[in-house]
C-alpha cells in the first residue's frame, strides 16, 4: 500500500519570514560594507587635496635644457 503525502509536507524547505529576514540582513550588511569602502576610497584618493583651506602649489621639475635655480 502506497502512502500519499501532501505536497506541503514533501518539500524540504519553503520560503518564509526566516528566509526573507536573512536576505534583508545580508543586503543591509552589503550596503554598509559598500558605504565604508566608498568613504575609505575617497579618503585615500591622491587626487583630492588634503585640506581645502590651504591652496596646494607644486613646482614642476626643471626641464633638461634649463639649469635649476
Amino acid at each position: 500500500m502506497t502512502k500519499i503525502i501532501p505536497e506541503n509536507k514533501a518539500r524540504q524547505g519553503r520560503w518564509g519570514w526566516h528566509g526573507l529576514r536573512i536576505l534583508i540582513a545580508a543586503m543591509l550588511l552589503a550596503f554598509i560594507a559598500w558605504g565604508i569602502a566608498e568613504i575609505y576610497g575617497q579618503k585615500i584618493d591622491p587626487n583630492t587635496p588634503a585640506s581645502q583651506g590651504e591652496p596646494t602649489t607644486q613646482s614642476a621639475p626643471p626641464s633638461q635644457g634649463q639649469p635649476a635655480k
